[in-house]
């Protein structure tokens, strides 16, 4: 059975159908790529994953349970988290506080509880910025306010981690290093469902692609095979090839 089943997902904004009849699913420790030009659903489908927007039609089914419904934090409760395409930590607060936020209990007054400073290493250890805990996010580069991100993510303790566009503004050896750690999540035992623009480090990283063209469904493959797909090709790049 699939981790994550999306079943006929729909999501209308008004008179705008922005995802449009869209099924597709991600197997336990498999990492799934989800692509398609700009505007074609792919945050929206994220959007509705994580509760934060209604789904129209269809319906999201997690670990065999229906969470089409929930709200957001419930959907984190049951094991889904997401690194979002903006980074917004939170700049009056160190590199430790910030990842300790998403450790408390889900209460507005909870400012007591969640992980401990060990854990809290822990968690930026796995994504290497165990060094950077007392260091503001202001001070930090670019490719680590990236990292900051996964560790938030990282510190829900997650099945399933949804990534937006985590190579975003990143140079190729940071984007190779954070692929190999991405990996290493997978290797653990993780499930991921990846969108990224940059085409080079998605296709190496992923073991299946899922393509989204104007909110419906346009090709699933390996990425060789998306590669190849002349349809995709069309869609994607006028047919200049991915």
């Amino acid at each position: 059975m699939s981790l994550l089943e999306v079943d006929g997902l729909t999501k209308k904004f008004g008179g705008l159908v922005a995802v449009d009849d869209f099924s597709f699913e991600a197997d336990e420790g498999e990492i799934v790529g989800l692509i398609g030009p700009n505007g074609s659903g792919k945050s929206t489908v994220f959007n509705c994953i994580m509760g934060r927007y209604d789904v129209t039609e269809g319906s999201i089914r997690f670990d065999g349970s229906d969470i089409t419904d929930d709200a957001t934090h419930e959907v984190v409760n049951k094991g889904l988290s997401r690194v979002s395409q903006e980074s917004n930590p939170i700049q009056e607060m160190p590199v430790a506080g910030n990842i300790k936020l998403f450790t408390l209990p889900n209460k507005l007054t909870s400012f007591y509880g969640g992980a401990t400073d060990e854990e809290i290493y822990e968690y930026a250890a796995r994504i290497d910025i165990e060094d950077k805990l007392h260091e503001m996010p202001d001070e930090l580069p670019h490719a680590d306010v990236r990292r900051l991100e996964i560790a938030k993510s990282l510190a829900t303790e997650p099945e399933l981690m949804l990534l937006d566009e985590p190579f975003a503004g990143m140079n190729q050896a940071e984007i190779t290093e954070l692929a190999d750690q991405i990996e290493q999540f997978r290797d653990e035992g993780m499930t991921m469902i990846v969108v990224d623009h940059n085409m080079g480090g998605l296709m190496e990283l992923v073991d299946r692609i899922v393509v989204l063209n104007n909110g419906d469904f346009l090709a699933e493959g390996t990425p060789e095979e998306i590669a190849e797909n002349e349809h995709v090709q069309e869609a994607y790049l006028a047919g200049e090839g991915l």
